[in-house]
């Protein structure tokens, strides 16, 4: 039999605009290709499409908008999305959504495929950020992951932080495979002092986040960090590269404050969001349910330290290299106070270390582990099953 297996992949909440979701989807499936298996990505949009891509194979359902979410779609029709799975007749499943995708894994169980669930945010993180109290959303979280674990052979969580509610739960079938950066991609040489120029000249501080505008990324806290630094007598100016739903609200806040805040939206341009990112001084990461920070590595990787949420888990990933704070705008500005008490030269070199420990070929290795699929290119072998 061919060691090559065909992962069929289940995305929901994709967007054009999205951000880090689509960036671990597509690099990791052009690991998977490179790996020689078969991936396919199945995901939601405005029409049907099939097209071979860098990344294997690409299938978009239609799919409904989602209100309030500034673009995100769905797959909601089980029956066809059913019966796109049997003829797929997949050797594994992944699938990245633990909430309208779960029935995917008593389909999974059914037809005997192996089947695993990433976890790319902590569910009482979402919940609590929307509202929930921390109580109800332990609760809340704690029944969903209990389904999820059963539903699935595998949960895999991306870190630490992350696989910490499914230990709480008591569930044996989690394994750990971290995400990764492009460190060809995003490098210190990106730095542009003309781009720069543009947003804050020297001796200004550029702060730049790079983010979803929605509210479990409260990037409100950037705008708070920014108007705590001005009151400081700091003179600084805040790019937002991202969109979503909150961004006119966040707008206005800052026309009717005076700061000196520019909002990009989606920035398409993956060399000018690079060049962006390495000119900066300090990235911001106030989300306080990440599960990873793929936009903090990367700003990393481009010698840019970040300042992000002590909830979240980014502690792990950017380590002594950046700094965390409490998700009050006051604090924030504190640690970025603190990153720029350090030389230039020194603190962009321990981000650009950090972010090194973190190339897609190890994140690669450490999915295809999960999926008990063969790492490295084969050609005829007998796969192993998921135990």
């Amino acid at each position: 039999m061919n060691a090559s297996l065909r992962i069929v992949r289940l995305a929901n909440f994709v967007a054009p605009a999205s951000g880090g979701l689509r960036t671990a989807l597509r690099e990791l499936g052009k690991g998977y290709l490179e790996a020689g298996h078969r991936p396919v990505l199945v995901v939601p949009g405005e029409r049907e499409s099939d097209e071979e891509t860098g990344q294997g194979r690409v299938i978009t359902l239609p799919g409904p908008l989602l209100p309030g979410t500034g673009g995100y779609r769905v797959l909601t029709d089980r029956r066809r999305l059913a019966a796109l799975l049997q003829d797929l007749a997949p050797d594994r499943l992944e699938v990245s959504d633990r909430t309208t995708l779960r029935w995917t894994g008593r389909w999974a169980r059914r037809a005997r495929v192996p089947a695993v669930m990433v976890s790319h945010e902590t569910a009482d993180g979402v919940l609590r950020t929307w509202g929930l109290p921390e109580p109800a959303a332990r609760r809340t979280a704690d029944a969903l992951n209990t389904r999820t674990a059963h539903a699935y052979t595998r949960v895999v969580c991306t870190t630490e932080y992350a696989e910490r509610e499914f230990v709480r739960i008591g569930a044996r079938n989690v394994v750990r495979a971290p995400l990764g950066v492009d460190l060809v991609e995003r490098h210190p040489a990106l730095h542009d002092p003309g781009l720069r120029a543009r947003y804050a000249r020297v001796p200004a501080t550029l702060l730049v986040m790079c983010s979803r505008l929605s509210p479990e990324k409260r990037p409100g806290t950037a705008l708070d960090a920014l108007e705590a630094l001005l009151r400081r007598g700091r003179r600084a100016a805040l790019v937002v590269a991202g969109d979503g739903p909150l961004r006119a609200r966040l707008e206005q806040r800052a026309r009717e404050r005076g700061l000196p805040v520019t909002f990009l939206g989606h920035v398409r341009d993956r060399a000018l969001l690079g060049a962006l990112q390495a000119s900066a001084d300090v990235c911001l990461a106030p989300g306080p349910a990440e599960t990873f920070g793929l936009a903090a590595l990367e700003a990393m990787a481009c010698g840019t330290p970040v300042v992000a949420s002590a909830s979240s888990a980014l502690l792990e990933v950017i380590g002594p290299a950046g700094a965390v704070a409490e998700d009050r705008g006051e604090a924030f500005a504190d640690a970025v106070e603190r990153l720029l008490e350090r030389a230039e030269p020194a603190r962009r070199e321990a981000a650009r270390a950090r972010a090194e420990r973190f190339g897609w070929d190890t994140a690669v290795a450490a999915f295809l582990t999960a999926l008990d699929a063969p790492v490295t290119p084969v050609r005829q072998a007998v796969p192993r099953g998921l135990s």
